[in-house]
């Protein structure tokens, strides 16, 4: 779930940020770079853990600025596909579930995806949003905001960049992890406990 990436970059250093010791200024400027920001392929980044190399310190003419090359690793979130995981749930529509790690929200399980037997019960008043009910041996058991909900990562992939979007579509997101409920041990904690 969690890795250590070794990325290379050339940074630019702005000249306000020269009277801090250099490890410090090039840290906090990695950090407004990649904190929370998803690298194709490598997944979202999470925390600076260690600069390994600082080279160059060349300032542009006319620009009062240095540039270095930085050699460093990030703590970078990306799940593997099998991995069972924990998390909250978001939101429940007819499409399936969006479930949260609070870090992250791009989580969906789809209706196909859900346990069989399963069945659709919608909130009074709005047809589209309401609960997953999975039925077991003449027995319900609802999908709801209750417990932490144990899914498999179905699959991880990073969609390019959008040209242009439509004011009204939803917020894009660079990584959507697909889930799993439809195994043993997944699904709510409490139908297994």
């Amino acid at each position: 779930m969690f890795y250590l990436s070794k990325i290379e970059h050339t940074l630019r250093l702005p000249p306000h940020l020269l009277n801090l010791p250099i490890n410090q200024a090039i840290k906090g400027e990695l950090e407004g770079l990649f904190l929370d920001k998803v690298i194709a392929d490598l997944g979202l980044c999470i925390s600076i853990y260690d600069i390994h190399s600082i080279d160059g310190g060349f300032i542009t003419p006319g620009d009062g600025a240095s540039t270095y090359t930085v050699m460093f690793r990030m703590i970078m979130f990306r799940p593997f596909v099998g991995e069972v995981i924990a998390a909250k749930l978001k939101e429940s529509d007819r499409e399936g579930l969006k479930l949260s790690l609070g870090f992250f929200d791009d989580i969906h399980v789809p209706e196909h995806l859900l346990p069989m037997p399963k069945q659709f019960e919608p909130e009074s008043g709005n047809s589209n949003q309401g609960r997953w009910i999975w039925e077991f041996n003449g027995d319900n058991y609802p999908i709801d905001a209750v417990d932490e909900i144990r899914f498999r990562v179905h699959h991880v992939t990073y969609p390019s960049l959008p040209v242009e979007q439509e004011k009204a579509s939803k917020p894009f997101a660079p990584m959507i992890v697909t889930g799993s409920l439809d195994a043993d041990g997944l699904g709510p904690i409490s139908w297994w406990v």
